[in-house]
């Protein structure tokens, strides 16, 4: 990070005390100490309104309740907490968000951030040159990287490839992919503490390094290489052409893999290269060759 660089940190924990608390503090301090520009929104100690409601549009008009939210959105007619974290947000090169992982999500009151804060005609619904919608890969937010760090009680193994809770990209894909990457931000691999409830004044210097380190590389880590909407994988519909990854299902075939391009297993799962819409009714038969093959 660097002087000219500037952040905004959007937290969401209840209790001051909390090993969350801990780490936005050290963070914090480590991105200021560099010189870079540091908003906080602490959503608990500011007593954030989580609820989207007609209040937040003034006298804005439409015909449906996203079309006021343009309309105030693009009018200026936006509630003042919500003007006020946009224009933090407008000010800033990177997001950092953190909270703790309750029930594989994030707190309902930084849900409500997220709902009240990216409106359309700001975060999206916002067209390029060409009339079209900006969205996956571009959008109203384009050009800012968003770092998601998240406490969690259970294991680090449990929440990967091959645990019982999901990786933890695969929990986090409506936010890194459906929220950040929708509105055209570059998306680092959320920041996972794990066996939270277990650090202590031992182990937490290594876990505040090791979010320190990421703090530091914000600028030159790679990102989530997602694929683009406009970028050549995907149909009219939206869908991944029949050569993309055939046969293969879930949220990792939406990213570019690092490396070797992973081919499709002969055998069982070769039958699964089939067209979008019979893939789309055999998917179970298809998932499962494909398990078998692997």
């Amino acid at each position: 990070m660097t002087e000219r660089d500037s952040v905004l940190w959007v937290h969401a924990h209840p209790d001051e005390t909390s090993l969350g608390h801990a780490l936005v503090r050290s963070g914090v301090s480590r991105l200021r100490e560099a010189g870079t520009r540091v908003a906080v929104s602490d959503l608990y100690a500011m007593n954030w309104n989580p609820v989207l409601s007609d209040a937040d549009f003034g006298t804005a008009t439409g015909g449906t309740l996203s079309e006021r939210q343009k309309h105030a959105a693009t009018t200026g007619r936006l509630a003042e907490d919500i003007r006020r974290e946009q224009d933090a947000l407008r000010a800033a090169r990177h997001l950092v968000v953190s909270f703790p992982l309750w029930w594989y999500g994030m707190p309902a009151i930084l849900k409500g951030w997220f709902d009240r804060v990216f409106t359309a005609g700001f975060a999206f619904g916002v067209r390029d040159e060409q009339g079209r919608v900006r969205r996956y890969g571009d959008g109203g937010l384009a050009g800012r990287t968003m770092l998601v760090v998240v406490t969690a009680g259970d294991r680090a193994t449990a929440l990967g490839p091959r645990g019982i809770s999901g990786a933890i990209d695969h929990v986090l894909w409506p936010l890194l992919h459906g929220t950040a990457f929708y509105t055209g931000m570059r998306v680092l691999r959320p920041h996972l503490v794990a066996s939270a409830d277990l650090l202590d004044r031992a182990t937490f210097p290594d876990e505040e390094k090791r979010l320190r380190d990421r703090l530091d590389r914000m600028n030159s880590e790679t990102a989530i290489a997602y694929r683009p909407l406009r970028g050549g994988d995907y149909d009219g519909e939206h869908v991944l052409l029949d050569h993309v990854r055939p046969g293969e299902y879930g949220p990792d075939v939406h990213a570019v893999a690092q490396g070797a391009i992973r081919t499709t297993a002969t055998g069982p799962a070769s039958a699964c290269v089939r067209s979008r819409g019979v893939q789309r009714q055999q998917h179970g038969q298809c998932s499962g060759a494909q398990d078998q093959a692997q």
